[in-house]
């Protein structure tokens, strides 16, 4: 099972994405590298310029570079984006939503998490329209996801679940961050820039709960599956997928490679992230068919 590194679903500023990339060719024990604006179509402009360099550093790495689309198309820029993205032949892409399917008319594509591939059923119809590699949505439970990856052996495709980050649990046509600061979707003066791990959002009795992201809301606490890893392989899923946070990446990517490795045991792989993530929450709940936010821990799922 491969690790890869999701795209970046935060409003970095360009530099500090510049400097994350460079440092996950040189460091990172990924091999495949997702890249591109899947939230708000208005921050792509800030790191269009940097993409082309950035894909090469990754490649003379040795990482695959794949292109993901936006999650939600609704404009005409939107739809130009997706359509000249879903020209490429060159890096590979990964598509968010269905008019991307419809541009990329049945060539090869990946499919991204906010595609519903939640039934075997679905993941035929996908490779039926060119698709050759398919990560599951967050909140599939173990049992879905076997069969997923029982149905991506045989049609041949890859099988990837992400195994680290927030959960990406909805995109809206309302940017929740503008409106929380008195501004409008039009006018927001990219105030989610102020918040590169997302903004908490608390209950009312100031219980974290979920985070926006733009239009996108998280879960809170970030998924963790360092002790559902070796019971994924044995599924036949061929990609772990780690989702960037503002943490440090590299030694995120590095636990998860020792713990694929069986260089280290889960619950020392589990102590060394809950320092590089001091003060996060980890859930697993999705995975055990129990509410995302819970942590279920090993000695009570026998």
């Amino acid at each position: 099972m491969e690790l890869t590194l999701g795209p970046i679903a935060y409003h970095w500023s360009a530099e500090k994405k510049r400097d994350f990339y460079a440092r996950i060719a040189d460091e990172a024990p990924v091999s495949t590298v997702y890249l591109g604006e899947v939230i708000c179509s208005k921050r792509a402009p800030f790191f269009d310029k940097e993409l082309p360099e950035t894909i090469e550093r990754l490649e003379r790495a040795g990482k695959r570079v794949v292109l993901s689309s936006l999650a939600e198309v609704m404009l005409p820029r939107e739809r130009k984006a997706t359509a000249d993205l879903a020209q490429m032949e060159h890096p590979e892409i990964e598509i968010n939503n269905a008019a991307g399917l419809l541009a990329r008319n049945t060539r090869p594509h990946r499919i991204g998490p906010f595609l519903n591939a939640y039934s075997e059923a679905t993941i035929a119809w996908m490779v039926e329209q060119g698709a050759t590699h398919v990560c599951l949505p967050t909140e599939m439970p173990a049992e879905a996801i076997a069969v997923a990856a029982a149905a991506g052996s045989e049609l041949g495709v890859g099988i990837e679940v992400q195994v680290f980050g927030r959960a990406p649990l909805a995109v809206s046509a309302r940017c929740y961050h503008a409106r929380a600061h008195s501004r409008t979707k039009d006018n927001c003066q990219f105030i989610c820039e102020e918040d590169p791990d997302g903004m908490p959002l608390s209950t009312r009795d100031d219980q974290a709960i979920l985070r926006v992201n733009g239009i996108q809301t998280q879960s809170e606490s970030y998924i963790e599956l360092l002790d559902e890893l070796p019971g994924l392989a044995e599924m036949g899923v061929t990609h772990a997928r780690l989702l960037p946070q503002d943490v440090d990446m590299v030694a995120v990517a590095e636990i998860f490679a020792d713990r694929l490795a069986a260089r280290i045991e889960a619950a020392e792989a589990r102590a060394r992230l809950a320092e590089i993530c001091e003060g996060r929450d980890f859930s697993n709940g999705f995975f055990h068919g129990a509410a995302g936010y819970r942590r279920i821990e090993a000695a009570a799922r026998g």
